[in-house]
């Protein structure tokens, strides 16, 4: 934006009229409109850089789709990741928004950890004094503690370094498409009119009712494919302590295309038997009638379908209130992701998943994930529910089939894996396989044992790799199998082969991602620091891709 003020200090207007005519100015020419006597003159867009940290593809979609709109507006825009830019890079810039997914435990995005890092080294750290900046933040409330952390980090930190604020943070839940828009809207504003903001961060709820959401055509999560379920299988054996579902649904008529690595947003419903318990404890009437998107529907409804009432367990009623006043308290039911566990190419008119039912008693109240259990137990064949596909292109398999990949999936964590391997397959691909898989006992844990075995025995799996923690005294995990062949895995990995994870972030990732540098130190000679230096050359040519959750 240029600095010089479009009405000079000595003109004769006051303070106020000076910047409100400068402000005014300035939104004419965003627009590309150019006032009436100037028509010769050049316009000066309003650069704008547009950073996005993304794991699932939520941000970058977003940020995208907000770069299209700002160009509309007369910005020069452009939407790149933050591992294309170096934090030294952005000190050039006059105005950037970030929008970033927080994912583990308060982690940055793979794509985001090197800038991050970056804007944390002491000494080195960049000064962003004349940068003007705003943050959306993407999270999910169920993680109370850690609730779109990295947006918060980034937001921090960028004002430490002495980057102004032009509009405030906006924390969004995982339902974020209305939120963000009414945020891209005020930050639009914000810049074209030149003022940075004090204030510290918005909660959804603050931001200024605008233009609505563009309504996206075809069958996506705004308005899901009905899709019958036509597969129901459970994969665990007699005497398993888990429940481990093979879903499958019919697409046929849907028009819907997956990639390998997608995920499948789910539309679900809450257990009925819970329902009744949460009004009841409420004193409720079940058939009043109550708002839902795109009109009313009776409590009893709209609590099994439309709104969050697990957390709702075991907690006394906090005053007596209407049925539409309980309602309005309440966080809407989204839809669930879940890996993708086929090949579109191998299995043209169906989309199967890999499940765990969650089953599990606290304080003595039993509870149920809500989304696997609809699944698993309530969710007939032949009955339909809504269902997307979420883009997911940080995790894909190599477009190059000669390329050799290694894939780490204990448990529902295979479900990707077995996408890819039939990809590899059914297109013929040249290039090596190595998996690594585990789970509790092989007696009955060995989730897709026939397809595995038949894989390894016919060539395309050149490398099975097995860690059956329960069966033997001293558990053993599928770290514990990278480490014993780390030689082997290096020889791969300075071969130019991708390395895959799926499965629980918390732990499981972390400790895989640990025993990769182990192996990257010790079998590639590196130091520590090299080996992560290694380790995040390979996010940023998307050699190291990660599905965890």
């Amino acid at each position: 934006m240029n600095s010089v003020p479009f009405i000079p200090e000595n003109a004769p207007f006051t303070d106020e009229q000076r910047a409100w005519l400068n402000g005014f100015l300035a939104g004419v020419l965003s627009r590309g409109e150019v006032p009436a006597g100037n028509q010769g003159a050049a316009v000066e867009k309003i650069p704008l850089l547009i950073l996005f940290g993304s794991q699932s593809g939520n941000a970058e979609s977003l940020a995208k789709r907000l770069a299209k709109d700002a160009k509309g507006r007369g910005f020069e825009a452009r939407a790149v990741g933050l591992d294309s830019v170096k934090p030294l890079e952005l000190a050039q810039e006059k105005n950037v928004l970030l929008i970033t997914s927080t994912w583990g435990e308060g982690d940055m995005p793979d794509n985001a950890m090197a800038f991050w890092d970056g804007l944390n080294q002491n000494g080195s750290s960049p000064s962003y004094k004349g940068l003007q900046y705003s943050v959306l933040a993407l999270g999910d409330m169920n993680y109370a503690e850690t609730f779109c952390l990295a947006g918060r980090k980034l937001d921090e930190r960028m004002e430490q370094l002495g980057a102004a604020r032009v509009y405030p943070r906006v924390d969004c839940d995982v339902d974020f498409d209305e939120p963000a828009q009414r945020w891209s809207e005020a930050v639009f504003e914000a810049l074209t009119v030149g003022g940075a903001q004090k204030e510290s961060v918005l909660a959804v709820s603050d931001v200024a009712e605008t233009a609505p959401v563009e309504v996206e055509s075809g069958y996506s999560k705004k308005n899901p494919f009905p899709a019958p379920l036509v597969i129901n299988r459970r994969l665990n054996g007699e005497g398993s302590a888990k429940d481990t579902r093979h879903i499958g649904f019919s697409l046929t008529g849907s028009g819907l295309v997956y990639e390998t690595g997608d995920a499948l947003g789910v539309r679900v419903q809450n257990c009925p038997e819970v329902v009744r318990q949460v009004i009841s404890a409420h004193q409720l009437d079940e058939t009043a009638l109550v708002p839902v998107a795109g009109g009313e529907a009776p409590l009893f409804e709209a609590l099994t379908k439309h709104y969050e009432v697990r957390t709702l367990l075991g907690k006394t009623p906090e005053g007596v209130v209407s049925a539409a006043e309980f309602a309005d308290r309440l966080r809407k039911l989204n839809p669930r992701l879940y890996s993708i566990a086929s090949s579109q190419k191998a299995n043209p008119d169906e989309v199967h998943l890999c499940i765990g039912a969650v089953r599990y008693e606290q304080n003595g109240i039993a509870h149920k994930g809500v989304a696997s259990t609809f699944l698993a137990d309530r969710c007939a064949e032949g009955q339909t529910t809504g269902v997307f596909v979420h883009t997911a292109k940080h995790f894909r398999v190599p477009a190059d089939g000669g390329t050799p990949i290694i894939m780490v999936g204990p448990g529902t964590g295979i479900a990707p894996f077995r996408a890819f391997l039939q990809e590899r397959q059914v297109t013929g691909a040249s290039g090596r396989n190595w998996l690594l898989f585990g789970d509790q006992c092989r007696a009955t844990d060995y989730l897709y044992e026939d397809e595995i075995e038949a894989w390894k025995n016919d060539g395309l799996l050149t490398r099975l790799d097995l860690a059956f923690s329960r069966d033997q005294e001293a558990k053993i995990y599928v770290q514990h199998r990278m480490l014993e062949n780390g030689a082997e895995m290096w020889k791969w990995l300075d071969e130019g082969a991708h390395f895959y994870v799926c499965g629980d972030a918390s732990r499981m990732a972390k400790d895989v991602d640990a025993a990769l540098h182990t192996i990257i130190q010790e079998h590639g000679g590196k130091s520590m620091e090299q080996a992560a230096e290694y380790v995040a050359e390979m996010k940023k040519l998307k050699r190291y891709g990660r599905d965890v959750y």
